[in-house]
């Protein structure tokens, strides 16, 4: 009986799918264990070999749990909107929709090949009207809610509408938007309807409010800093500038301390964890108020260094501050306004890591030093940035790089301010006063106090006359949630005089609208602005024409959408309970999966993805849904298979290909070449296939400079992609090898969190490995050869090694050192010609896990009913492990000559009589007698002289 990889993984998947076996519940006895992957977004594309790697480990791991005895939930689904879908739809005219339902549909296919024990029937898609329906649902509790600092939560607005009307807002420690005015209850009270609902904006944690966004012209959307790359747009490669724009925010600012807080409390890389403590970058330090000179107002800063104002010799604000068009003389604005438009060409990442070339414009005014009462040049730099603390910094050229440079770069440049510039010498001494240019008397309150105690000083003194405060700083900011897109979530919200109204939760989900076109409208809106029935009657409750505002009953609905994120912000609470009407997920279902016990995706979503989620899920705690502080207790971002690309080499004139050994010493281009018409193995190229390739017309007249009659290409180690055409396809590796050989290939290749590179020539070994496991099991001719027979010490013992070392290896997410040993064990089965049903069934059971179909079929051919699945995994028999012998190296003279293999239990005298009686030590030793013979029990056995 051979071993048919086809007909067996295409019988077991069937099975799987007819009888829901991988379906979890949510009331059972067993321990439950979620397990997840970040959903995938469903490309054109498809999946390549790359894609389930992290998939392939997830499922080893889910597999194990229900042999150890849980409820497993190991759910997929698909993060369906984004800007890829639409563009699509740009370009073909073919709906969003119908492209994103096909791709969804070949997803599945590549994944249910593969063989995922994933429970299907709790699948997800974020475009669904019946998922969106509840982002939607969680956007108007956020827009209901507001942020109590004293106790560290979110509160329904209500309460602080209570709050203010009995008390007004200056005994309320909450989060709210800078330079929001103190009023009475009595004054609130007051307050016309409009004028406490644009209040309260101030305090939601989503509103409304003009920002500086990435805009890109070209795709007619706002972008996040994630979707730009080099300052121009990751689709497409467009232009980005920063503009503002009136935009909704979720303030995710309110629980920068507790996401800090929270990354201590979960199992993450420490990379991971990093990188989200710099993203939301907390800072203790001071508030400071500079007074501007001849005009009202001050500039408001933060600094980490109170302690070294008297350092400060001029000020620099972004090119976006609001004070900037305000303060800037008119000898100044052309230069001032040159320098802003130039400005927003560039991204943010661009100037923030930019230090060699900072520039700035001198804005003609002057603030004035706190203290010394000193006349302080304001400039505009873009290395400071509108959107990190107050978007102006006071500069101590002599203390910080950036300062540094620009006073540098200024430095006698004629027209301009001096800027007092304070090269090499310690930060100390600029802090208090010496060789600053101001004068002692100034700073004599900071005389012999050390950092600490001088920052305190000064924090007290400016207090004292009120230009500031301490203050703790977050780097992070609130995130822009609207976007300039078709192809997203709807907000549920209209307007009524142009302030946003919420539409009550029980007519969600307010469906996204056909339009005839998914580009911007002729005036500049939104693709939302194309809908012909797009605006809300309050009286109806329902969605009707635009024809039919009056805003009176009937208002103009929001036309952003939400973004990417909005979707995967919460997905993995609704897998609980993924066909609830009612609720977006029952609190019994909530209360029993609790949160996610793995998590396996990819490093790049840091500071996206996995800070966004955190910070729903801490919300969603707050308001009494989400039954835990943190989304994900343990977290394995998987490491990136590459590909193996190949070139061919053109000379510059582009009419002769030289073969890779013959490119030295020449001018030569490489160029990717499709792996589809080379040899894999040999690295030869099919000269004829490559003519006549149609991405290769060009050189169809080539001469081709060949070594020993061949044309070897070039190889290299590079991503995965469809532009260097070393993309592989599972599916062929699933019908060429079968779906088992892809799964242990891809543990196999490394630990999971390295980057490895693929190698199809590779996976034949693997590919042998399962065949010499069949045979274990199966004569060609006769059939199944498994006996009843009792196993030998050394079969057991090899069958527990290999349980120990899987074991342990799952638990510590070390799956390819677990396919090694899966390899040994059976040479050593083999080699033991093991045909024993108490060594080979749970054998069967030990790898299910990695290569499930096979398992699944070795398991029904030994009698057994229904799934291997939920067999319990074979416990690991110490006593089988305990060495009873031991293969000694015989030495000569400590040269080593022969191994002995002896029962541990002799003593030395038994030990040296063996040794001494062996055909071989007579034979080494020729008649003679040694001198020594040294004995150490269960080590060396050498003889001597």
């Amino acid at each position: 009986m051979k071993y048919h990889h086809e007909k067996i993984e295409a019988k077991w998947q069937q099975y799987w799918a007819q009888n829901q076996t991988f379906a979890a519940t949510n009331n059972s006895e067993k321990p439950k264990y979620y397990v997840l992957d970040m959903f995938p977004y469903p490309s054109g594309a498809g999946l390549h070999v790359g894609h389930p790697l992290g998939y392939i480990a997830s499922d080893i791991v889910a597999r194990f749990k229900r042999h150890k005895g849980f409820n497993v939930l190991h759910p997929q689904g698909y993060d369906s909107f984004g800007l890829p879908a639409e563009q699509y739809a740009i370009q073909t005219g073919q709906h969003p929709e119908k492209t994103t339902r096909e791709n969804i549909a070949r997803y599945r296919e590549q994944l249910d090949k593969i063989g995922f024990s994933f429970d299907w029937s709790r699948e997800v898609r974020t475009s669904n009207a019946d998922y969106y329906k509840w982002t939607q649902w969680i956007f108007i509790q956020l827009y209901n809610s507001w942020y109590c600092k004293s106790a560290n939560r979110a509160f329904d607005i209500s309460e602080l509408v209570e709050i203010f009307r009995t008390e007004g807002n200056s005994n309320v420690d909450m989060v709210c938007d800078d330079g929001v005015a103190l009023f009475t209850a009595a004054e609130w009270n007051s307050f016309s309807h409009e004028q406490q609902q644009k209040i309260l904006l101030q305090y939601r944690l989503t509103y409304l409010a003009e920002t500086e966004v990435n805009w890109c012209p070209a795709l007619g959307t706002v972008l996040a800093n994630d979707e730009i790359v080099n300052g121009v747009s990751e689709r497409g490669g467009h232009l980005v500038i920063r503009k503002k724009m009136t935009q909704w925010s979720m303030r995710i600012s309110a629980y920068a301390e507790r996401l800090l807080q929270g990354l201590d409390t979960i199992d993450w890389s420490e990379s991971i964890k990093e990188s989200q403590r710099n993203w939301i970058g907390k800072s203790v330090g001071a508030s400071v108020d500079f007074r501007l000179q001849n005009t009202v107002g001050s500039i408001s800063v933060f600094t980490t260094r109170p302690d070294t104002i008297f350092g400060v010799t001029f000020m620099t604000l972004a090119p976006e501050h609001e004070l900037v068009s305000i303060i800037t003389t008119p000898e100044q604005k052309a230069a001032v306004e040159a320098y802003v438009e130039a400005t927003a060409k560039r991204s943010e990442r661009e100037r923030m890591a930019d230090v060699k070339t900072i520039s700035g414009v001198f804005t003609g005014a002057f603030a004035e030093h706190p203290f010394t009462k000193e006349p302080i040049p304001v400039w505009i730099g873009d290395y400071v940035l509108a959107g990190y603390g107050t978007g102006a910094v006071m500069a101590v050229p002599c203390g910080d790089e950036r300062d540094y440079a620009f006073a540098h770069f200024f430095k006698g440049q004629k027209g301009m301010p001096e800027i007092k510039n304070i090269f090499n010498q310690d930060i100390s001494e600029a802090a208090y006063g010496e060789k600053s240019g101001f004068e002692l008397t100034n700073s004599d309150f900071l005389n012999g106090l050390g950092y600490k105690e001088g920052t305190k000083k000064v924090i007290e003194e400016l207090e004292k006359i009120k230009q500031g405060k301490g203050k703790t700083n977050y780097r992070l900011r609130d995130a822009v949630f609207s976007r300039q897109r078709y192809w997203g979530e709807p907000f549920p919200v209209y307007y009524v005089n142009g302030l946003p109204q919420m539409i009550d939760a029980k007519y969600l989900p307010i469906v996204l609208p056909e339009v005839e076109k998914y580009l911007p409208t002729e005036d500049g809106q939104p693709p939302l602005g194309n809908a012909t029935d797009w605006a809300w009657d309050s009286v109806q409750c329902s969605v009707v024409s635009n024809q039919l505002i009056d805003n009176k009953t009937i208002f103009p609905l929001e036309l952003n959408t939400m973004p990417g994120w909005a979707g995967s912000s919460w997905y993995w609470m609704r897998y609980m309970d993924a066909h609830n009407d009612a609720e977006f997920a029952s609190q019994d279902a909530l209360k029993y999966w609790e949160s996610v016990d793995l998590y396996i995706g990819g490093s790049e979503h840091a500071t996206g993805h996995l800070l966004y989620s955190r910070f729903w899920n801490k919300f969603l705690k707050d308001k009494g849904f989400a039954p835990t502080e943190e989304p994900f207790k343990k977290l394995i971002n998987q490491g990136m298979i590459l590909g193996m690309s190949a070139f061919v080499y053109r000379s510059e004139d582009s009419k002769k290909l030289y073969s890779k050994g013959l490119i030295a010493g020449e001018k030569v281009h490489p160029i990717h070449v499709d792996l589809a018409v080379i040899n894999d193995i040999t690295n030869e190229l099919d000269i004829e296939a490559f003519k006549n390739h149609p991405l290769y017309t060009d050189y169809k007249n080539a001469e081709f400079i060949l070594e020993n009659g061949k044309y070897i290409v070039g190889r290299e180690v590079e991503k995965m992609s469809k532009s260097k055409y070393n993309v592989v396809n599972p599916d062929d590796i699933c019908n060429d090898y079968g779906a088992d050989t892809l799964r242990l290939y891809e543990m196999f290749l490394g630990p999971l969190e390295q980057a490895k590179p693929w190698n199809t020539a590779g996976i034949t070994g693997v590919s042998g490995f399962l065949k010499k496991l069949w045979r274990l099991y199966f004569d060609e001719n006769t059939g199944l050869t498994v006996t009843n027979d009792e196993p030998t010490a050394e079969m057991y013992k090899s069958l527990h090694k290999t349980i120990k070392k899987v074991t342990e290896d799952i638990e510590n997410f070390s799956f390819n050192t677990s396919v090694s040993q899966f390899m040994i064990c059976v040479n050593e089965l083999a080699s033991m010609k093991c045909h024993h049903r108490a060594i080979l069934e749970p054998l069967a059971v030990v790898i299910s896990p990695y290569a499930p179909h096979i398992a699944e079929e070795l398991w029904s051919q030994l009698g057994h009913e229904g799934s291997i699945s939920t067999v319990d995994f074979p416990i690991v028999n110490e006593k089988y492990l305990v060495e009873s012998e031991k293969e000694y190296p015989v030495s000569f003279n400590g040269k080593m000559r022969f191994t002995i293999k002896l029962p541990l239990d002799l003593t030395v005298p038994q030990i040296q009589e063996i040794v001494m009686a062996d055909e071989r030590t007579i034979k080494q030793l020729e008649g003679r007698t040694p001198n020594k013979v040294i004995i150490v029990p269960g080590k060396v056995i050498n003889l001597v002289g």
